[in-house]
């Protein structure tokens, strides 16, 4: 299978935004999920969210995506809302970090059509940390399902105890786990494996290259094209 994963500006490409905008919500609303701070597109023409899309070859077909969407003065970041509903303390502690200085990983979705390549498991995620470096921001914050946990510690996350139950919530829905996770070094990635910063500082210093990859599923190729703003 051949994947292609680009990186832009959202408000240099609002169509293709809102192609990545729809096949999250058809994502969320096959699991029964309708309400999801991250699904508003209120980030459509911000010049500091980033999206990252995963097409087929010939780009007739989206596969997955996910967003960096910086927190500034006109925009937070979609978990200070749907924390805040369960601990206020969101505001503060994002405040004291300031504005164009944290960001979160968010939207994250695949298709069902490629699950176990692991394009929302693992490459996206990757690609979402060397992004991050690249536009200078000093924080990385996220919301995560048990599933991901392991994996995002692996790639630089560390949990976000400060906030809710030692860094837990309900979240999106009664019933479903999410924790809050928070990666403070952006430049140097000191708690992720070896592995998995060579690979990042990998993208980071090539955003474009093309890497054959194995998964449950069988070879995956990549072809990245991960920062056109650049």
């Amino acid at each position: 299978m051949v994947a292609r994963i680009k990186g832009y500006r959202a408000s240099d490409d609002i169509e293709t935004s809102l192609r990545y905008a729809e096949g999250h919500r058809k994502v969320l609303e096959a699991y029964g999920i309708k309400q999801v701070t991250s699904a508003v597109h209120n980030w459509l023409e911000d010049p500091n969210t980033y999206v990252l899309i995963v097409e087929s070859e010939d780009g007739s077909k989206i596969y997955g995506g996910t967003r960096v969407q910086v927190r500034s003065p006109n925009l937070k970041m979609p978990m200070e809302d749907a924390i805040a509903k369960i601990d206020k303390r969101i505001y503060s502690y994002v405040d004291a970090i300031g504005d164009y200085n944290v960001a979160e990983f968010c939207g994250l979705f695949n298709s069902r059509e490629v699950a176990g390549y692991g394009i929302g498991s693992l490459y996206l995620c990757r690609i979402a940390m060397a992004v991050s470096g690249l536009v200078g921001i000093k924080n990385l914050l996220a919301l995560c399902s048990p599933i991901t946990l392991l994996m995002s510690e692996r790639i630089g996350f560390e949990i976000l105890t400060d906030l809710g139950n030692n860094g837990t919530f309900y979240y999106p829905k009664e019933g479903l786990i999410a924790t809050s996770l928070i990666a403070r070094d952006l430049v140097n990635l000191p708690v992720a494996t070896d592995e998995e910063r060579e690979k990042i500082f990998s993208l980071r210093e090539n955003p474009k290259q093309t890497v054959t990859e194995n998964g449950r599923r069988g070879e995956l190729t990549i072809i990245y094209d991960i920062a056109t703003w650049l």
